[in-house]
């Protein structure tokens, strides 16, 4: 028998990467009618994932007081079996689709209260109020949903105490699309950094760093907001930076593909301490070593896998020093990234992930 699940969010892009790209795709392979709720121009099929339209609102919180509703009476419409969403604007959207009778999942991609926390553009009394009511809503609505997926393992043990059903499917790079081999001496003498750029993802202390060593930095991925862009284009190290704005996942296979170091110096705090950023993995998929934060769990995979070095983000002098020496040192370097791709190959990988998201849907339609 074919499931109609309905997947939703107001936040992300229709073909995010874990969303469309992982689970989607996941489930319609293995027979499931899946549906995906997202803003976007148009009613679509892509793939065989049938995309709804949800109009694009850019103000955030008219976003967020406007745009579940309407998620909600469109889901409705799908009289799917399962409904799974991705937002904690949704939530109050799952507990309407419960009171309907639906079986409904709730995909926490991160720490939200802690995240709220973390935000500069928030002011400090405002977000720990927002962070405390964000943890209510959550812990009061997550006993009520059918099943809880986390995103990392920090996540999952937090829901677990709340919602028996809690499972830890991880953001993992996909099996199909590793990247090919590539000649390490073809390879040029320079630096990765993917995704988005903002403060706390250490973007000032990765341009700083560029003064002190002889490199070049490929960088792709978005400004958190025009004042920092405006502050890292005047810094000294923005010579040696090729900026590449947003790419598409072709052009970050490029890059990763010309790279000798990929970097992922996000800054302590909390929600990103305890976090498994999927990057990390594709540079270790890419074959590239890594500089990490000297995070606990970071320091686990990347030393105990020997695919990279972890350094202090905030010091700038530290992530030049790793990135000078994975450059003069090429054959050593050249083992780590080997040494990261075995590892993405036999325990980072999609697939492992996609079991426990199958397992999980059996359980709840059963």
């Amino acid at each position: 028998m074919s499931y109609k699940v309905c997947h939703l969010t107001t936040v992300h892009s229709p073909l995010d990467d874990r969303i469309f790209y992982k689970e989607c795709k996941t489930l319609s392979e293995a027979g499931f009618d899946v549906v995906l709720m997202a803003r976007h121009e148009k009613d679509e099929v892509i793939d065989g994932i049938k995309i709804k339209a949800l109009p694009k609102i850019k103000n955030r919180v008219k976003r967020m007081l406007k745009l579940p509703w309407v998620a909600l009476r469109k889901a409705r419409e799908e009289n799917a079996a399962v409904y799974h969403f991705h937002d904690p604007e949704l939530i109050p959207a799952g507990l309407m689709l419960k009171l309907y009778g639906k079986k409904v999942i709730y995909d926490v991609h991160e720490d939200v209260p802690r995240d709220i926390l973390s935000k500069p553009y928030i002011n400090p009394y405002l977000a720990v109020a927002l962070s405390h009511f964000s943890e209510w809503l959550e812990n009061f609505s997550s006993k009520r949903f059918d099943a809880v997926v986390a995103a990392t393992t920090y996540i999952g043990m937090r829901f677990s105490k709340l919602n028996h059903r809690t499972v830890v499917v991880n953001n993992y790079p996909l099996l199909d699309e590793m990247y090919g081999p590539v000649i390490w001496e073809d390879r040029e003498n320079c630096v990765a950094y993917v995704g988005g750029i903002s403060r706390i993802r250490g973007i000032r202390e990765i341009v700083r760093s560029l003064e002190l060593v002889d490199t070049k930095l490929l960088l792709a991925g978005s400004f958190e907001d025009d004042e920092l862009e405006h502050e890292i284009k005047s810094m000294r190290g923005w010579e040696k930076v090729k900026y590449y704005g947003q790419v598409g996942r072709q052009k970050v296979r490029e890059i990763l593909g010309t790279a000798r170091v990929g970097l992922v110096t996000l800054h302590p705090v909390k929600n990103y301490i305890e976090s498994m950023p999927v990057k990390m993995f594709e540079y270790m998929s890419a074959g590239i070593p890594v500089v990490a934060s000297n995070f606990p769990i970071w320091k686990e995979i990347i030393e105990g896998n020997n695919c990279g070095i972890c350094v202090d983000p905030l010091c700038p002098e530290e992530i030049a020093n790793a990135i000078e020496y994975l450059l003069e040192y090429s054959e050593e370097a050249k083992e780590m990234g080997e040494n990261g791709r075995r590892a993405v190959l036999s325990k980072y990988n999609w697939d492992l992930a996609a079991q426990e998201l199958l397992k999980l849907y059996s359980e709840v339609l059963s």
